[in-house]
């Protein structure tokens, strides 16, 4: 039993390989114990990743562990499942033609996008019989550090734009198109910021490279980091133009395991046809049976993720998926919502405003309620992410709480939610950020609210107290000495509710 075995006494191997073998009971359960000093995956509103699955997809992932993707001539039925995964999304994404690979995440996905965007810019200028030692690619300085990856790694000029609240904390994409020049291999533009959920403007873009376009004569392509939104903006937003109906937007990549609601392990990348991807990026293989073709910077990889991905695709269909995300934008909405009326937050995210109207200054409060007369509203299309910040007149009144704090008092109710700095030229502001996932329910949402003003709660009342000690020894109040004792001895209810 583990309990009696020789790591109850002794240390479990770190550093060396033990001597002796041991019981796979003893093994798992002390691994399983360990392991329990993780955070739980349902409260990980820091991440995007998928944390859950039903037991049928739980039994296909199990059944089908062993396989590898990369074996196409052992694994046919396999690969004929990828093929119709790959059609699936060039579907949604409106591809007449399209061509793609599974990935094990969408890191390895832009990666090989950024790779045929720089195949074909260097074919171009040895055409014209021109420089291909410089070449550089734009983005926004809110890009995942994936972009920034490939950039360093494949020897490729990053020009980072900055971002700004005027610019809704995303590309600026005016300031992207001045940033162009004949080394430009292409622009990363990102539907769903990892910062506040806002979607770039990819239309707009796309419209501003046509202008640059007819006044230089260069071609600027696009590939849209769609990681986060590419399952999102297809059932949520299906007619924001943002994909193959672009004809700038030459390639796409999404994770799989965000919103298309598998586990972690399987990405996607699609160009529009056969024509932009380069065929120095395809490899000939036939040594494993037969002729394959792969063109992944990977190659053995997990297959059963792919096939959960595919059991997503057959059990939940159109409807399903635009359920499950408007769900997920219905409880961000409440949730964001909520933060506002608690007067102790403002709201980053914009989600939950009608469309167009952004910034925490101006809440879009009337606009929502004069819409809602008019009927339906129609919100800023975004990921069900919110991000917030203590609002100016909370830090004004409590100028030593430190919003990190609230972070950390969170976590203590199992909950993990990320403090962090916005991008640079906006680092002077942090924030809060939540992701709402399939799994985060209207009643968790009701408790994360509860736990979120208790948490701003308790800091207003550490630091009154601290503030009334202060005064008690130097004589100085640093606060109305009244109005700290009086917030202080507020009787607080013992049930499980708040007061309203």
């Amino acid at each position: 039993m583990a309990y009696s075995s020789r790591y109850a006494v002794q240390e479990i191997p770190k550093y060396k390989l033990p001597k002796s073998s041991t019981e796979a009971k003893v093994a798992y359960q002390l691994i399983h114990d360990e392991l329990e000093l993780d955070g739980r995956p349902s409260m990980n509103l820091a991440s995007f990743v998928h944390t859950w699955m039903e037991d049928e997809a739980d039994k296909l992932v199990y059944e089908n562990i062993a396989k590898n993707l990369s074996d196409q001539d052992e694994y046919p039925a396999t690969m004929t499942i990828q093929g119709r995964c790959i059609s699936i999304i060039g579907n949604l994404w409106h591809a007449e033609a399209a061509i793609g690979t599974a990935t094990v995440g969408s890191s390895e996905a832009v990666m090989l996008g950024g790779l045929a965007l720089k195949k074909r810019w260097q074919e171009r200028q040895r055409k014209n019989g021109k420089d291909t030692s410089r070449p550089n690619i734009i983005m926004g300085n809110n890009a995942q550090v994936a972009l920034e990856k490939f950039a360093r790694y494949f020897d490729v000029e990053m020009r980072l734009i900055p971002v700004s609240e005027e610019s809704h904390h995303i590309l600026d994409i005016h300031k992207a198109v001045e940033a162009c020049d004949e080394n430009t291999i292409g622009i990363f533009c990102i539907l769903g910021s990892t910062f506040t959920g806002h979607f770039e403007d990819v239309l707009g873009l796309s419209k501003l490279l046509d202008d640059y376009e007819a006044k230089t004569g260069l071609d600027i392509a696009i590939h849209v980091d769609a990681a986060s939104g590419g399952f999102v903006a297809p059932f949520a937003f299906p007619d924001l133009k943002w994909d193959f109906r672009l004809k700038r937007v030459v390639s796409i990549n999404a994770s799989g395991h965000k919103f298309g609601l598998s586990y972690c392990g399987i990405g996607w990348v699609l160009w529009r046809s056969t024509d932009y991807l380069p065929k120095e990026l395809v490899f000939q293989l036939d040594y494993l049976g037969s002729i394959e073709y792969t063109y992944n910077l990977n190659f053995s990889r997990p297959a059963c993720f792919m096939i959960s991905q595919y059991y997503n695709f057959i059990r939940l269909g159109h409807e399903g998926y635009k359920r499950v995300m408007e769900n997920d934008l219905k409880n961000a909405r409440l949730f964001a919502y909520a933060l506002e009326e608690t007067g102790s937050f403002d709201v980053v995210s914009d989600l939950h405003r009608p469309l167009n109207v952004f910034g925490w200054h101006k809440t879009g409060k009337e606009q929502v309620a004069q819409a809602k007369k008019k009927g339906a509203v129609k919100y800023n299309p975004a990921l069900p992410v919110v991000s917030f910040k203590l609002n100016d007149e909370f830090k004004k009144k409590y100028p030593h709480v430190q919003q990190a704090a609230i972070s950390t008092l969170l976590r203590t109710k199992g909950w993990i939610v990320p403090n962090y700095k916005l991008p640079p030229a906006e680092d002077d502001t942090e924030i809060l950020r939540v992701v709402v996932r399939e799994s985060l329910s209207r009643e968790m949402i009701d408790r994360l609210v509860i736990d979120v003003r208790e948490a701003a709660d308790k800091l207003k009342e550490v630091e009154n107290e601290a503030s009334q000690m202060l005064a008690d020894v130097t004589g100085v109040s640093t606060k109305n000495k009244h109005e700290a004792h009086e917030h202080r001895n507020v009787k607080r209810p013992k049930t499980f509710n708040s007061t309203c």
